[in-house]
């Protein structure tokens, strides 16, 4: 209750900032101004992403895709702390511990995180027809937690190259994102904590992984057509546009 009394305003911010960043879909924006000029939507699979863009229109536009999807979680997390940080209405901030504020601000970012993923699954501009969050998901995570980004890189990277398909890769990711967190959430920040002046709290651990936890579990969601197609076998391994002669 402390915290919602407190940021409140913050929270709120926060949430419409971040949803409206993610509801900028790349992938309809730069296949539309492709050679194809279609909606991608229309196109292949019907997903507004990355890998749908790759099959469809080509490796530059699903490139550009990757990269601005990246990007819009990245400022996403990025513009929640600037809202925090604003010199007004923060009285009783300034009264927390130095703990409590880490905590707090870590909330509001993960906050930031679950609603740019809502607003690219479920785009306002663009008829709430969107993605399927993983590659926004990863920039989130380049600002909460540049550790389990790089080890889910890894293992996603792995799956991939025996699997080469990228749904496969990554719901095994998102997944692998939740377990991760919650580890080195809980050994290496709160059980090293217990022993100094100002432990962190296992709620924070908790907050942390049950925001990352929603994040995941939309994203399966997003990709059950994907599990209906590898349940049957029929999920098509990776493959580039080639260009016409």
């Amino acid at each position: 209750m402390e915290f919602l009394s407190l940021y409140w305003w913050r929270i709120l911010a926060s949430v419409v900032i971040a949803y409206l960043i993610g509801s900028f879909s790349f992938a309809v924006i730069f296949s539309k101004h492709s050679k194809e000029g279609k909606d991608v939507r229309e196109m292949g699979s019907g997903n507004a992403g990355f890998t749908n863009v790759l099959r469809t229109v080509g490796a530059v536009p699903a490139t550009l895709t990757f990269i601005f999807d990246c990007l819009k979680g990245i400022l996403a997390v990025h513009l929640a702390v600037l809202v925090v940080n604003l010199p007004f209405d923060n009285e009783g901030i300034k009264l927390l511990t130095e703990t409590a504020q880490v905590e707090y601000l870590s909330y509001v970012k993960h906050i930031a995180g679950v609603f740019v993923v809502i607003g690219h699954c479920f785009p306002v501009f663009f008829g709430f027809r969107g993605g399927k969050g993983v590659t926004t998901t990863g920039g989130v995570l380049g600002v909460l937690d540049w550790r389990v980004l790089l080890i889910c890189m890894t293992l996603w990277l792995i799956i991939f190259l025996f699997a080469r398909i990228i749904s496969v890769a990554s719901m095994s990711a998102i997944v692998l994102v939740v377990i991760f967190n919650f580890l080195i959430k809980y050994f290496f920040e709160y059980k090293s904590s217990l022993e100094t002046a100002s432990p962190h709290s296992l709620t924070y651990v908790l907050v942390t992984t049950g925001a990352l936890l929603f994040i995941a579990l939309l994203s399966l969601f997003m990709h059950r057509a994907n599990i209906g197609r590898i349940i049957r076998g029929e999920e098509k391994k990776i493959t580039v546009k080639k260009k016409s002669a």
